[in-house]
């Protein structure tokens, strides 16, 4: 039996499928938050936070205010890439299983 899987991009902004939404993580108080967004949907956000961004101050990434779920490093899109490369069965979306983000870091 043959199979065809099909993956469909979809902005979680505006529902609409998009080729071109790519995960974006978010991290507020110490809550991080993952949005597929399409470019037009990213562009909103980038010029909703602008004047916050203008003012804050930079962290590096592993310092104490970065999650404990992603540990302040890498984003999902860098490890699916990774995890893929590698032989890893890994979705397009969704969280991505630790075990897989733990043989990224060993990696890394």
């Amino acid at each position: 039996m043959a199979q065809k899987i099909v993956t469909i991009y979809t902005d979680d902004l505006t529902g609409e499928e998009s080729a071109e939404a790519t995960t974006h993580t978010l991290v507020l108080d110490g809550v991080a938050y993952e949005i597929d967004l399409g470019p037009d949907s990213y562009d909103k956000l980038l010029e909703a936070v602008a004047p916050f961004t203008k003012v804050g101050r930079r962290i590096k990434a592993g310092v104490k205010a970065a999650p404990k779920a992603t540990g302040g490093r890498t984003d999902t899109a860098a490890i699916r890439a990774w995890a893929k490369e590698k032989g890893y069965d890994i979705n397009d979306r969704g969280r991505v299983p630790a075990e897989i983000r733990e043989a990224y870091d060993k990696a890394n």
